[in-house]
C-alpha cells in the first residue's frame, strides 16, 4: 500500500513539473521576438480607431473624419515609422477657374444656398476690375487661388520668369483686396504639356502649391457646352475618395451655372463632403510629360536668389488668434488677421458672423450696420468711427478702415462696443488668446 502511494505521488509530481515547464515555455513565447499577438492587436486598433479633427478655415470650422494609425510601444523590435492613413470620408472639391465675372455672383448664391464652400482660381486682371466679388468670395469662406494675371499661354509658357511675374502680380492684387496672399496656384490649361521641371521646382521652392484636377466637367472644351454634358462630365467616377472638379465661372459659362445645382445634388446623394483646397493637402498634379522640352530661357541663380529663394517666408505659419466672448469662441488662423500698431486687425464681417452676429452693408453711406449679442452699432471705415445705436448711443474713434475692398477693424473695438470689454490677452505657444469679461 505504501509503495502504491509513493508511486502515485511521484506521478503527480511529474505532472506538476510538466505543467510548470509548459507554462514557462508559454510565458517565454510572450517575450520580445516570440509573439504576433501584438502585431494583430495594433493593426486592429489602427483600423477601428475613429479620428475627428476640427480645422478652422477662412470663415468657419470644417470637420474631417477618418481613421488614423495608432502608435503603440512594440515589444517585437525597434519601432518603425507608420504612415498616417488617408481620410476615409469621400470629399469633393469644386473648383472654379477664370473668374470673377458677371456669373460669379450667381455661383456664390448657389453655393450659399446649398451651404457648401468651393475654391476659386481667379485671374488677376478680372480681380482688379471686380474687387467686390473677390471680397465676397473671401468673406463667405471660400478659398481663393491664383490663376495668373491674363491667362495668355504664349507668354506664360514661353519662360518661367513671365509665369512668376503674373503669379506675383495677381497675388498682390488679391492681397490688396482681402489682406491675404493666395498660396494655391492653378496653371491655365493645367500643367500637362506646359510645365517643365523648372516650373514645378521653383513654384514649390517659392512656397506655392500647384493643383490640377482629376474630374474635368468639360465646360471649356468648346463654346456653349450644354448643361447636361457638363453635369455628366463633372460627375465622372474617380478612383479613391477625393474628387477635384474643374469648372469655370468666367464669362460665357452660363451653362455651368445651370449645371451647378445638379452637380451639387449628385455628390450629396453619393455621400460626399464638400470642402476647399488648402496648401497643406497633397496636390493632384498631372505627370511631367516626357515630350515637354525644357524652356530655352531658364532663370539664372541670381534671379532665383532675388525672386524665389525668400518667397516661401511670406506664407510661414504664425500664431492663431483665439477669441472667447461670453461663452462664444472663434479662431483666426495665421493670415486671417494682422497686427498693426499693437492691435489685432480682423475682417469685420468674418469676426461678427463667426461670433454669431450679422452685418449689413449700406452702399449709399459706405458704412456697415452690425448686430452682435444685444448691441446694435455702425462702423464707418471712411471716418474711422464706430457708433452705438439706441439710448446708449455714443461714437468712438476706431481704426476701422478699408484694406482693399474689405472692412477691417481692431477686434478689441468689436468686443468692447458689443458689451464685452477685453479682460486679458494671453500669449502662449502657438496661440494669442483674447478673454473678455
Amino acid at each position: 500500500m505504501y509503495k502504491n502511494v509513493v508511486i502515485i505521488t511521484r506521478i503527480a509530481l511529474l505532472f506538476v513539473l510538466a505543467a510548470v515547464l509548459i507554462l514557462t515555455g508559454f510565458m517565454t513565447s510572450l517575450q520580445p521576438g516570440h509573439s504576433l499577438i501584438n502585431v494583430s492587436l495594433a493593426e486592429d486598433m489602427a483600423e477601428a480607431a475613429p479620428f475627428t479633427a476640427e480645422v478652422h478655415n477662412a470663415s468657419e470650422a470644417t470637420v474631417y473624419s477618418g481613421a488614423v494609425s495608432v502608435s503603440t510601444k512594440s515589444v517585437l523590435a525597434p519601432a518603425t515609422a507608420v504612415k498616417e492613413k488617408k481620410h476615409s470620408a469621400k470629399t469633393v472639391y469644386l473648383t472654379f477657374d477664370d473668374g470673377p465675372s458677371g456669373l460669379t455672383g450667381e455661383v456664390l448664391d448657389i453655393l450659399k444656398k446649398s451651404g457648401i464652400k468651393a475654391t476659386f482660381f481667379v485671374l488677376g486682371e478680372q480681380a482688379a476690375v471686380r474687387p467686390e466679388l473677390i471680397a465676397r468670395i473671401f468673406e463667405e469662406g471660400h478659398a481663393i487661388g491664383n490663376h495668373t494675371y491674363n491667362h495668355e499661354y504664349n507668354k506664360l509658357y514661353e519662360k518661367f520668369q513671365e509665369f512668376w511675374r503674373q503669379v506675383k502680380q495677381t497675388e498682390e492684387t488679391i492681397r490688396l483686396i482681402t489682406g491675404v496672399r493666395p498660396q494655391l496656384v492653378r496653371a491655365p490649361g493645367g500643367t500637362a504639356g506646359k510645365f517643365d521641371e523648372t516650373y514645378f521646382r521653383l513654384l514649390k521652392q517659392g512656397g506655392y502649391q500647384v493643383f490640377d484636377w482629376n474630374v474635368d466637367s468639360g465646360d471649356s472644351k468648346r463654346r456653349g457646352v450644354p448643361a447636361e454634358e457638363i453635369l455628366k462630365g463633372a460627375t465622372t467616377p474617380v478612383s479613391g475618395n477625393e474628387a477635384i472638379v474643374l469648372l469655370h465661372d468666367g464669362a460665357g459659362h452660363e451653362e455651368t451655372v445651370k449645371a451647378l445645382p445638379g452637380i451639387i445634388a449628385f455628390y450629396k446623394e453619393k455621400g460626399y463632403n464638400f470642402d476647399v483646397l488648402t496648401p497643406e493637402m497633397e496636390p493632384v498634379q498631372f505627370k511631367l510629360h516626357s515630350n515637354v522640352k525644357t524652356k530655352q530661357e531658364q532663370p539664372g541663380s541670381r534671379w532665383i536668389a532675388e525672386n524665389v529663394a525668400h518667397n516661401a517666408a511670406l506664407f510661414k505659419q504664425g500664431r492663431t488668434l483665439a477669441v472667447d466672448m461670453g461663452g462664444l469662441a472663434t479662431e483666426f488662423a495665421p493670415g486671417e488677421y494682422r497686427m498693426e500698431n499693437g492691435k489685432f486687425m480682423v475682417p469685420l464681417r468674418s469676426a461678427v458672423e463667426r461670433l454669431g452676429g450679422g452685418v449689413f452693408w449700406k452702399a449709399e453711406s459706405r458704412t456697415v450696420q452690425v448686430s452682435l449679442t444685444d448691441a446694435r452699432w455702425e462702423a464707418d471705415p471712411i471716418k474711422g468711427t464706430m457708433t452705438l445705436s439706441g439710448i446708449r448711443g455714443k461714437t468712438a474713434v476706431s481704426e476701422v478702415k478699408f484694406i482693399g475692398h474689405t472692412v477691417w477693424v481692431p477686434i478689441r473695438d468689436v468686443l468692447e462696443i458689443s458689451g464685452h470689454p477685453v479682460k486679458d490677452v494671453v500669449s502662449g505657444g502657438d496661440v494669442y488668446r483674447i478673454v473678455t469679461l
